[in-house]
């Protein structure tokens, strides 16, 4: 196989296999890095692959093995994930990129990313697993893999994957609703698409009482990777006036982890544009605000959004 053959048949899996090492790593960037270093080994060990219709079971195995071992070498695991601010090395993904990993007319085999497997919620709770219990939960529950392929890319038995796989669930039960169906949101509804307007009116005006009034009593705050943790209504207050202090806002309404987001601009005094500042992650619950993850801005190219926005 040549380089343009292999490119031509590896290339329309990139963004599947990327999905698959985020759920492996919660981490974009750390993703990104892992695809390159399957389709380097899947080039480098192209010889011992036979060709035919298993060529994208062949790289799904290869970027399982390639992200087992990333996390070997740093191992980072969250010991309770009990809230986002427990797990620093979390990033957001852009819904304009996890559409690209959907199936389509010429790429029939991707797989549809369903709202409950790419929430926050659900990575999170990942990341309490080992990394091979991780990967033979990701295998058998959001992949759909046989016993038999998930016992080979582990490279261990099928009795010693399916008591993985039994351990993984129990944990994620543990982290997650009962429901797999309350795991996430399901599809923003017209209420809370209003509401995650009146969110960015709100914010745009620094309207304290505003924010409050679309956010839960118990609503919980953090700011992967800082380590703040802040709930209830009334820690919104502190944190509208530090914003207030900053400066202008202006908030652009995107999507990430299929759950409603805003993407915040700040205009400093004397400055003369705004600036891309941080990324709001909501989930709403209700027809309230219940968790609100606030990210840096560096992934905003990702999301197709701007550095700067003009006055």
């Amino acid at each position: 196989m040549d380089e343009a053959s292999f490119t031509a048949l590896a290339e329309p899996h990139r963004r599947e296999l990327h999905v698959h090492c985020y759920r492996m790593l919660a981490s974009f960037d750390e993703a990104e890095d892992a695809v390159q270093e399957t389709f380097l080994n899947a080039w480098r060990g192209r010889s011992g692959f036979q060709g035919g219709s298993q060529f994208r079971a062949w790289l799904y195995r290869i970027a399982t093995n390639v992200c087992l071992d990333m996390l070997r070498r740093n191992s980072r695991r969250a010991a309770g994930a009990r809230s986002l601010a427990e797990i620093p090395w979390i990033q957001p993904y852009p819904d304009l990129l996890l559409d690209q990993a959907a199936p389509t007319d010429e790429q029939p085999e991707a797989i549809a990313i369903e709202r409950e497997t790419i929430s926050l919620a659900f990575l999170a709770a990942l990341q309490a697993l080992p990394p091979r219990q991780r990967a033979a939960l990701i295998a058998r529950d959001v992949l759909g893999w046989p016993a038999s392929e998930t016992a080979e890319a582990l490279g261990t038995s099928v009795a010693a994957a399916n008591s993985a796989l039994q351990r993984a669930r129990a944990t994620m039960q543990s982290h997650l609703p009962a429901r797999r169906a309350d795991w996430s949101a399901k599809s923003p509804s017209a209420a809370e698409r209003e509401l995650l307007e009146q969110f960015i009116e709100a914010h745009e005006r620094l309207d304290t009482e505003a924010a409050i009034a679309v956010a839960a009593r118990d609503v919980r705050i953090t700011m992967p990777p800082l380590p703040f943790v802040f709930d209830g209504a009334d820690s919104i207050r502190p944190l509208m006036a530090d914003a207030a202090e900053m400066g202008e806002w202006r908030l652009i309404p995107t999507a990430a982890n299929r759950m409603p987001a805003a993407a915040s601009y700040l205009r400093r005094p004397g400055d003369s544009v705004f600036r891309a500042f941080k990324l709001d992650v909501i989930r709403m619950q209700a027809g309230v605000m219940a968790e609100i993850t606030t990210f840096n801005a560096d992934l905003f190219p990702a999301f197709g959004l701007p550095a700067e926005l003009g006055v």
